[in-house]
């Protein structure tokens, strides 16, 4: 998902089908952190948008009030942070076992059974 900030307020509040003061609202609560110029306009990004349109949805089909609503977004943070914990786990896993095939592989010396004496012509 894009963290870029590229949309002022009243963009994202219509990309969204929210009043720019219901975006404020939330932004008060901690429910979306909009990224600031330095002039201090506020700037969504498209993870913004993803998340507005996901409290639209717990909101309105679900029927959540807005603390259900700020539970629901930590657990599915806390589920993106544990997600992003095992890949990294996963990719240290792979490159142990890599390193443990080839470090086999150097110190592996193949077997070759003995072979009989030559016989000796007089």
């Amino acid at each position: 998902m894009d963290d870029r900030p590229r949309y002022m307020i009243s963009v994202a509040a219509e990309l969204v089908g929210m009043h720019p003061q219901t975006l404020r609202i939330y932004e008060a609560k901690g429910l979306v952190r909009p990224k600031r110029t330095a002039g201090n306009t506020r700037l969504y990004s498209e993870h913004d948008i993803e998340r507005l349109k996901l409290i639209q949805r717990l909101t309105s089909e679900i029927g959540l009030n807005l603390a259900g609503v700020e539970r629901v977004l930590h657990l599915e943070d806390e589920l993106q942070r544990m997600r992003s914990r095992i890949d990294r786990m996963e990719q240290e896993m792979r490159r142990a076992i890599d390193e443990v095939h080839r470090q086999y592989r150097r110190d592996l010396v193949l077997y070759r059974p003995p072979q009989a004496p030559a016989p000796r012509s007089n």
